[in-house]
């Protein structure tokens, strides 16, 4: 075994306190906040700040946009319910609005 001289000593305990100050930095990195890697809560945004997506109803509550919402799907029109700073909105893209209209136009609630 090869001698360190007199240091040799302290390298079992210095590599060990390097081992636990990385694990401590690397729990500290794991359990802070505000850089976490799942998603946040959904915030209410404005009407047009959803990009391509056209509101085709604007019910008074979220029950009643989620009902419209899976009327559309039934009828295979993709469709999305978003929580504006208005209320609810169930937008679906430019090529489908005016059929979307149409089927909550005339399909009974």
């Amino acid at each position: 075994m090869p001698s360190w001289g007199n240091y040799s000593y302290a390298f079992g305990p210095l590599v060990a306190l390097l081992a636990v100050a990385a694990l401590a930095l690397l729990l500290r990195w794991t359990f802070s906040r505000g850089s976490s890697l799942v998603e946040r809560r959904s915030r209410p945004g404005n009407p047009t700040d959803y990009g391509l997506l056209e509101t085709v109803a604007a019910p008074g509550t979220f029950v009643e946009a989620e009902m419209l919402r899976r009327r559309l799907l039934d009828h295979q029109i993709q469709a999305t319910l978003a929580p504006t700073t208005e209320g609810p909105r169930v937008m679906v893209w430019p090529a489908d609005a005016a059929i979307a209209r149409a089927v909550l136009d005339t399909t009974p609630p």
